[in-house]
């Protein structure tokens, strides 16, 4: 396999993983409008460092998964209960989510790269995302659980992050009016998402056990 390839294919997962407006691509931008470019980066390569981790840990899992097909089913069934609770948590929290704009205060005085990794490694969110991510990949024959993709891969999830933050930074004045629509329905959008994850994870289990 092209040793390029995993680590493209990594690249491209995390950056557009990481292109909806959340906490930690917000608050590099907020730390690049008040500190500067410098600080910004130096925070967002501490939150980079944390998704290469989370990566490598999620597609470990995933080589896991790939060998023990069994477990996917069982997964599925607890994921489904997961996802159907988040789809009604997310759409409570915001019909309760007041619109108005909530500024992201930084009160710490430490390093800004251990802010980065305290605020990344906070969101869980990314290590389901690169199991399914990997696992996808692998089905279509495009990713191979070995060490050399693997390590590529990881890396290459650690520099799309890094891109996607720097994007924030240096672009973030003429994204922030269409991202103050993004933060203001962004339960109803994760809502949204979750949900379909619900529907589509009900009808695989209803064809392993009916199909």
């Amino acid at each position: 396999m092209n040793i390029a390839l995993p680590l493209f294919l990594g690249f491209l997962a995390s950056s557009v993983g990481i292109t909806p407006p959340g906490l930690i691509n917000m608050t590099a931008a907020k730390v690049g409008l008040k500190e500067g470019r410098t600080p910004a980066l130096v925070f967002s390569a501490g939150a980079s460092l944390v998704v290469v981790c989370q990566a490598l840990i999620a597609v470990l899992f995933a080589k896991f998964l790939d060998k023990h097909p069994e477990v996917i089913v069982l997964l599925r069934e607890v994921g489904l209960a997961i996802f159907g609770a988040l789809t009604i948590y997310f759409f409570v929290a915001g019909r309760k989510a007041k619109p108005e704009k909530k500024e992201i205060k930084l009160h710490s005085k430490r390093s800004r790269f251990f802010m980065g990794m305290l605020l990344s490694s906070l969101n869980f969110f990314p290590i389901p995302f690169y199991v399914f991510i990997s696992l996808m990949l692998s089905s279509y024959k495009l990713f191979v659980f070995e060490k050399i993709q693997i390590y590529l891969f990881v890396l290459g999830a650690g520099l799309g992050a890094y891109f996607a933050f720097y994007c924030y930074i240096a672009f973030f004045k003429k994204m922030e009016l269409r991202t103050q629509f993004l933060l203001k329905n962004m339960n109803y959008i994760i809502g949204s998402v979750t949900g379909l994850v619900s529907v589509l994870t009900l009808f695989e289990i209803l064809d392993y056990y009916f199909g």
